[in-house]
């Protein structure tokens, strides 16, 4: 649970936002495991969580080389594993940032919100720097971040609506339910004075019998393909449309695995994909499970 200072400062915050302050506390809350700032040498820091299949991805040649030997970078997501202390986290940063350090503050999660540098041009900063910076300034800064992450993945309706599954959908991706991150969610709003009343709405869904992903398409399926590419180190907003810049990301993969990339998402780039999530850690095995449907329809599987 935060200080009682902290509750105040986000509160502010949420307020100069125009945000009901449990909601976005209850957000902070689960993200964080209520906590604010780490002091790394004397100094008060952002919470941290690095992501070496990011920084990998960000990184070619001679760099990538040396971050994968000195076991600070992989292609396979959570092979590079967090310690467990903040401490420890600042240091592996710093040793990420010695090789590059804008892919290393791309890579890494920051604040209560837990947002990722990767999406400092999407949440409007001139640089990753200016993201961090800001990250880093105060806590103020940080629910700014965490603000402009929810507005801009298109989540502030499900927020206000207290439509727990689908924000968790889109904020945390469609592994949410494997840590009953919703329940989470409803528990930490109820704990920080949340209204009582109030009817979640069900979040979109694909059509049944879909056989191809397209530009256009929106739903749960599109979420599980916008989570798994991320995973895979293709970052793209988590919102549930398939829109130009999922189109980007599906491109992307298709080129790094030699297929047509005309950004549809078929039988081939299906099945390249369970494949590719087969080679990550169990973690992500509820992923693999939500497209073996899509395999069998393909008849892949």
């Amino acid at each position: 649970m935060f200080s009682g200072e902290v509750i105040s400062e986000i509160t502010d915050a949420a307020k100069r936002l125009g945000i009901e302050p449990a909601a976005l506390l209850a957000v902070a809350e689960v993200e964080s495991g209520g906590g604010a700032f780490a002091m790394i040498d004397g100094r008060r820091e952002p919470l941290i969580r690095f992501e070496g299949h990011y920084f990998d991805r960000r990184l070619s040649g001679e760099k990538q080389a040396v971050a994968r030997a000195a076991g600070l970078s992989s292609p396979i997501a959570g092979a590079v594993a967090n310690p467990r202390t903040q401490e420890g986290r600042w240091d592996l940063l710093a040793r990420a940032a010695r090789i590059d350090r804008e892919a290393a503050y791309e890579s890494v999660s920051w604040g209560i919100g837990q947002v990722m540098g990767a999406n400092w041009k999407m949440l409007g900063f001139a640089s990753v720097g200016d993201f961090v910076a800001l990250a880093r300034r105060d806590l103020a800064g940080q629910t700014e971040i965490m603000a402009r992450f929810i507005e801009r993945q298109g989540l502030s309706a499900a927020l206000a609506s207290r439509d727990w599954a689908a924000f968790a959908r889109g904020y945390n991706g469609p592994l949410h339910a494997r840590s009953n991150y919703d329940g989470r969610l409803a528990a930490a709003y109820a704990e920080h004075g949340g209204k009582k009343s109030g009817a979640a709405s069900k979040p979109v869904r694909a059509p049944a019998g879909t056989e191809l992903l397209v530009r256009g398409m929106r739903g749960a399926a599109i979420y599980d393909l916008q989570a798994m590419l991320t995973s895979l180190g293709y970052g793209t907003a988590a919102d549930g449309m398939f829109g130009p810049a999922t189109e980007r990301a599906v491109k992307a993969f298709q080129r790094a695995h030699r297929l047509a990339d005309d950004g549809v998402v078929g039988p081939a780039t299906c099945a390249a994909l369970d494949a590719a999530m087969r080679e990550t850690p169990s973690l992500l095995g509820f992923l693999r499970r939500v497209w073996t449907a899509l395999l069998v329809l393909f008849g892949l599987a």
